[in-house]
């Protein structure tokens, strides 16, 4: 089956419509997190999208996806470190960042931002330092612990990811990522976060980074793992 696969969309829904437009015979389309704009607000795209949380997102719109049984048409949140089913494909995301202050507590330690009126379409206030955009231990524990999966998704790359910093070329890769990798052993594995378009080996899996969606996207054959970067 071909599989689309989209980078960072921050509030670009319509890079998202003429992509889906392009590729009416792909029914199957993942992300890797960061779909809010910048008021905290989604858009339903044409086709049904699988999307893991970036650092960016609403965090409160996706509380209520479990909570209130709030629904975004046309997306299917992936909690994290539980596998789904995309097509014939076995799917596994661990979204948000990493942060070695929040890293080792519980889901329901994260504390739950202060938040003011709704703004505009009915979503929640964006809280930009809302702590739930970290993932934890228990959720990475979670992944390693599953098997044949195909496809990992992060919003974090895997180490070494090296980016020029504030004039310093660094690693902003992260260990956990490596780890999942490793345990898991999938056939792929796709990140965002970092805006640049990456294809490297990481623990023996290929691990690409994606570009925003507003400048590529990939179409994956998954009977044999290649894959096609096409410009949006």
């Amino acid at each position: 089956m071909k599989l689309g696969a989209l980078g960072d969309i921050h509030g670009d829904f319509a890079s998202v419509r003429t992509i889906m437009t392009r590729h009416p015979d792909v029914e199957w389309w993942v992300t890797v997190g960061d779909l809010a704009d910048a008021r905290g607000a989604y858009e339903a795209p044409p086709i049904l999208l699988h999307w893991i949380k970036g650092n960016n997102d609403n965090l409160e719109v996706i509380a209520e996806l479990g909570e209130s049984g709030r629904r975004l048409p046309n997306l299917r949140y992936m909690p994290n470190g539980v596998p789904v089913k995309i097509g014939s494909t076995s799917v596994v995301g661990l979204g948000g960042t990493f942060a070695p202050t929040w890293y080792e507590r519980l889901p329901g330690d994260l504390p739950r931002p202060r938040l003011g009126p709704a703004s505009e379409g009915d979503f929640p206030r964006l809280a930009r330092d809302d702590k739930r955009r970290h993932f934890l231990r228990v959720e990475v524990e979670a992944c390693k612990r599953l098997r044949h999966i195909d496809l990992f998704l992060s919003h974090e790359a895997a180490r070494p990811f090296l980016l020029e910093v504030r004039g310093r070329r660094q690693d902003v890769g992260k260990t956990p990522i490596n780890e999942v990798l490793a345990a898991l052993r999938p056939r792929m594995h796709l990140s965002g976060h970092h805006h640049v378009y990456s294809d490297e080996v990481r623990q023996g899996v290929r691990s690409i980074g994606l570009d925003p969606v507003g400048r590529s996207y990939l179409m994956i054959e998954t009977a044999t793992w290649q894959y096609e970067r096409l410009e949006t």
